[in-house]
């Protein structure tokens, strides 16, 4: 018997963070969503690429995700705030080489 989509979908304290993730996988909901909706992969690409989990369970995470947009949503918002805060924080090294030489040429 295949699994229903409320099965293929967990929430467990450290497992991803305890964020929505499928069932059984660290494949977070999120991930699913980045891929499909920003990237524009299909459910078959994304199989393709995470061959461990189903098309069943791409079609969950998605479910998930527009039964529970504010969550999912919200938490892009955070890591993607995150994100920007270590960017800022940790300036890559080659952009600051190329802004020091920036800085020589033009004295």
């Amino acid at each position: 018997m295949a699994a229903s989509g409320q099965d293929r979908i967990s929430r467990t304290p450290g497992v991803c963070g305890g964020k929505a993730c499928i069932a059984g996988h660290r494949v977070r909901v999120v991930d699913i969503v980045e891929w499909h909706e920003h990237q524009g992969m299909t459910a078959d690409e994304i199989v393709s690429h995470i061959p461990t989990i189903s098309l069943g369970d791409v079609h969950a995470a998605l479910a998930y995700y527009f039964d529970h947009m504010e969550e999912i949503q919200g938490d892009m918002r955070a890591e993607g705030a995150l994100v920007e805060e270590f960017r800022v924080s940790h300036q890559s090294l080659v952009e600051g080489r190329l802004r020091r030489r920036g800085m020589r040429e033009a004295s």
